[in-house]
């Protein structure tokens, strides 16, 4: 495969560039969840303050945001399989990008409720 393949194009560029950043970001949220899983062995007290803080609404937010950066990251993941293993691959490389992208949208639709829910309801009450 010709170098550049998988990224021809102005759709092929804006995925890797969010394949990337999710990649980061997902990152930053494991390396924050070690220190604070860690702080349960320095200071259980703080360590529940910490937990407290994660029951708030800017936090499922932020929660929603992480389940749209894992979902984008592994779905993108696999089309990049598809097109550096299957010999057709860069042939549909941008149809593969519109189906993840489809797949994701419908997926966040569906963890609206399940990640969001118990914020709107604290937000609006039940």
């Amino acid at each position: 495969m010709p170098a550049g393949t998988l990224y021809r194009g102005r759709e092929g560029m804006w995925s890797w560039v969010a394949h990337r950043v999710t990649g980061v970001l997902i990152f930053f949220f494991l390396f924050v969840h070690v220190l604070d899983t860690a702080l349960v062995r320095v200071s259980p007290e703080d360590y529940d303050k910490v937990v407290a803080t994660y029951k708030t609404p800017i936090v499922a937010l932020l929660e929603y945001g992480l389940v749209a950066a894992i979902l984008f990251h592994a779905l993108n993941g696999l089309r990049v399989i598809a097109v550096d293993f299957w010999s057709k691959g860069p042939r549909y490389q941008k149809q593969m990008l519109w189906t993840v992208v489809g797949i994701w949208v419908v997926l966040m639709i569906g963890a609206l409720y399940p990640v969001l829910g118990h914020a709107a309801r604290e937000v609006f009450g039940s």
